[in-house]
């Protein structure tokens, strides 16, 4: 019975992954522009995500020491 829940639970899974699915974008017309506004570069990342990263390494790095001072 258990078999049988997980491969339903894997059916479900599969069957909304693709109903979720994005269908690639359509070329723009022969006849010009096709529209858009951008210069085409990738937005810069933020000084921000560099800080967040750090803090989060922090926090994983205390959170470790701490369970393993409370398991031992």
């Amino acid at each position: 019975m258990k078999t049988i829940n997980k491969l339903v639970l894997a059916l479900f899974l599969f069957v909304v992954s693709l109903a979720y699915a994005q269908t690639p974008p359509s070329p723009p017309p022969s006849g010009g522009g096709g529209g858009g506004n951008g210069t085409g570069a990738p937005a810069p990342i933020d000084m921000y995500v560099y800080v967040l990263a750090i803090v989060a390494i922090g926090f994983i790095v205390y959170f470790t020491k701490k369970y393993k001072s409370v398991k031992a």
